[in-house]
């Protein structure tokens, strides 16, 4: 790569930093892992940045690729989960529901297929437009449309089953306590 291209590239990254780390924030849960997975995709780019012929466009270049090496990522994981009768109970660090629910959704994105994740991702946190979604993911508008409806369907379905599963742990008598009292009234 000529020099001249090298310090656009670093002119580049010093621009868009911050904002492309956030799109990695939204692909993995970890910040460090997020980290990581930014500084891959920037030494893939790297590469091939000279073969990027409009510049505009890197931003969606880089998203893509980070898509790709989660997607690597994926696939290549050990799994870890052991299977227990009773979950951990789940930390807020702040307390607040903003936080909460963030932790939630960030939770409940883990039962998508990554394809499924990516596009929630680009459409509802990037904002980006459909056609905009199709091209940074290689697909057609209309797979793009169909799989956030399915993805879009299978949230809500998790969601509704924790609910019924919170519900169910309430009157058992391990919410807040009061179920036990009717009981001995």
């Amino acid at each position: 790569m000529a020099h001249g291209e090298v310090l656009e590239f670093e002119e580049y990254v010093r621009t868009r930093q911050e904002a492309l780390l956030r799109s990695a924030r939204r692909l993995v849960p970890d910040p460090v892992d997020a980290q990581d997975l930014l500084q891959t995709a920037l030494v893939r780019t790297y590469g091939r940045w000279d073969g990027i012929v409009d510049k505009s466009l890197a931003d969606a270049y880089l998203r893509r690729v980070m898509i790709n090496t989660r997607t690597e990522w994926w696939r290549a994981r050990k799994l870890e989960e052991v299977p227990t009768e009773q979950l951990p109970d789940a930390s807020v660090e702040d307390g607040t529901e903003q936080r909460a629910n963030r932790a939630l959704l960030m939770d409940i994105l883990g039962v998508l297929a990554p394809k499924q994740r990516s596009v929630v991702v680009l459409r509802h946190w990037e904002q980006m437009s459909t056609e905009e979604t199709a091209a940074a993911l290689g697909m057609s508008a209309g797979t793009v449309k169909s799989t956030l409806h399915r993805a879009l369907a299978r949230l809500r379905q998790e969601l509704e089953s924790r609910e019924l599963d919170a519900r169910v742990f309430e009157r058992a008598g391990h919410g807040d306590g009061r179920g036990r009292e009717r009981c001995a009234a």
